[in-house]
């Protein structure tokens, strides 16, 4: 029997890992731990047998969509999705009116937003628990299966360097607020003007004062690179920002990952991505597709950790 209990968040929402303390992180990576092998042994593991997940995507997904429907039903609910074409918030109805709506239907909302700002809304209104499955500024579940996927293969956050080379973007905020709250020391190298949000960073520094991890922005891959236990890179060309992929292609050709990048790392370095992939771009498929690469069961993780979170909010 897996304890899926982390009572401090029941019926809470889930907007960026700023709210989860330490505590919280260990324990909702400790519970998406037993539920991957709950599945694995096939399991019956229904903790959410008769309760619904209305899930609000503002933008396309493949993983985000599919593991949290495939969550649901594991979980014994069930998932509704809901495109922005399909519902009155997309034709004019307001935020609130749409949280207290689905409130009186469903047993929690995930989101898949642009603004930020507009899932705080949400929340606020909303009567049930509300997950943020991305926004221009957090990406809060992808973060909890990258830290998952670094423990199992590493065994400890302790004394553990992750490097971010890449864009600033929504990915590497969540990445570095994860990496300050479980110790793990973060260097993040991005072009010059492509950084991280600056209170963002402010804020992953401030802390990593009390878990002793090391949080730095820097604009050279290969400082970043140096030592690193992982890896890891998103697309150049975030979704919403395609008008500008001739300007970001040649921006950020010295951050490609690739063999040379690699070999500044420790030999036992694993890559990572949250996928999808640009090939070619912002890292090479020799080393993606190669033996450090972990993209897969970082991608199957996103499944565990975000099953382990609806326990943890709707159960």
């Amino acid at each position: 029997m897996v304890t899926t209990t982390v009572n401090s968040l029941k019926g809470k929402h889930l907007l960026s890992l700023l709210e989860l303390s330490t505590n919280e992180i260990t324990q909702l990576i400790d519970v998406a731990i037993g539920l991957k092998k709950m599945q694995k042994q096939g399991e019956p593991h229904q903790y959410l047998k008769g309760k619904t997940l209305a899930m609000i995507f503002e933008k396309s997904s493949t993983r985000t969509r599919v593991s949290f429907e495939v969550g649901m039903n594991q979980l014994g609910g069930h998932a509704l999705f809901l495109s922005r074409n399909d519902i009155q918030l997309g034709r004019g109805e307001t935020v609130p009116d749409t949280a207290k709506t689905l409130s009186r239907y469903v047993d929690g909302i995930m989101i898949r937003a642009h603004e930020h700002m507009a899932v705080e809304e949400l929340a606020d209104n909303a009567g049930v628990p509300v997950i943020n499955a991305l926004t221009d500024d957090h990406h809060p579940c992808q973060a909890l299966a990258d830290l998952m996927t670094l423990y199992e293969v590493k065994g400890t956050y302790a004394g553990k360097k992750l490097a971010y080379v890449g864009d600033g973007n929504n990915v590497a905020h969540s990445l570095m607020i994860a990496c300050a709250k479980l110790g793990v020391n973060c260097s993040i190298a991005s072009p010059k003007g492509y950084e991280p949000k600056k209170d963002i960073t402010e804020l992953a520094i401030e802390i990593a004062k009390e878990t002793g991890a090391h949080i730095e922005v820097l604009n050279d891959p290969q400082a970043a690179a140096s030592g690193a236990d992982a890896i890891y890179t998103d697309v150049w060309t975030s979704m919403g920002w395609e008008d500008e992929q001739e300007v970001r292609l040649n921006a950020f050709k010295a951050f490609q990952v690739n063999n040379e990048l690699m070999s500044f790392a420790k030999k036992d370095a694993i890559f990572l991505h949250c996928l999808p992939a640009k090939r070619g771009e912002e890292v090479t498929a020799d080393v993606i597709d190669g033996p450090q690469s972990y993209v897969f069961d970082e991608a199957e993780n996103r499944l565990h950790v975000q099953k382990a979170l609806m326990v943890a909010l709707m159960g």
